[in-house]
């Protein structure tokens, strides 16, 4: 009996030795694979870290570009065709030395060129912008007159910038009859009476972006 005892006794040492064993052998294969893992997310995070850095500098690359072409065009808008470029909370106004003749809305052929090249900064860098025409007239004539002839001056302009590539969907127009006067009383062939009698462009957009590009150096 006692050697019967003995040899169970032995046998549960030899089970137990080996469940340690096996134990011991689990924990280093856990603590190895743990640290192989530890390993590649390092690796990962390493990699996505410079990957991220570098789109960084891609994206920072390509925003520079497109500002400075923004403000060359810009420029040219203000070099070129006399162009006042106001930026607003969410909005940027263009103000354009584009006038009309006495009791007239047609777009003269002498702004044109200024429209065109307008239209083409729109589709550049305003895509998707919503796009006010704001009509003017000289303070001749009523007010509802002068409503309604602001208003055509404006539709006219509106329907040459869509003849443009300016979606129509995006532009709209509004006259806002002889406020807002550039030369204050000036009517008919008045000297500044032609100031009076102008469309004016309201973008709506973020205007930092303008801003940024004015701004540059």
């Amino acid at each position: 009996m006692r050697q019967i005892h003995r040899s169970l006794r032995l046998l549960g040492l030899a089970a137990l030795a080996t469940t340690s064993l096996s134990a011991c052998a689990t924990k280093g294969f856990v603590r190895t694979n743990l640290e192989s893992q530890r390993a590649a997310l390092s690796a990962d995070i390493a990699a996505e870290r410079a990957s991220r850095i570098a789109g960084d500098s891609t994206v920072r690359a390509d925003l520079a570009r497109d500002l400075a072409a923004l403000r060359a065009d810009l420029t040219s808008l203000r070099d070129e065709f006399g162009a006042k470029i106001t930026a607003m909370e969410g909005k940027v106004k263009f103000a354009f030395p584009v006038h009309f003749a006495f009791d007239d809305a047609t777009v003269r052929s002498e702004d044109q060129a200024a429209l065109q090249r307008f239209a083409e900064v729109v589709r550049t860098y305003y895509g998707g912008a919503q796009i006010t025409v704001e009509g003017f007239a000289d303070p001749a004539g009523s007010r509802a007159y002068n409503m309604a002839l602001s208003q055509r001056r404006a539709d006219a302009v509106r329907s040459f910038l869509s003849e443009q590539g300016v979606s129509p969907s995006l532009l709209s127009s509004v006259g806002y009859g002889s406020v807002r006067q550039v030369r204050p009383g000036a009517m008919k062939d008045e000297p500044g009476a032609e100031l009076n009698r102008r469309v004016s462009f309201v973008i709506e957009t973020p205007a930092e972006t303008t801003v940024a590009a004015i701004s540059m150096r």
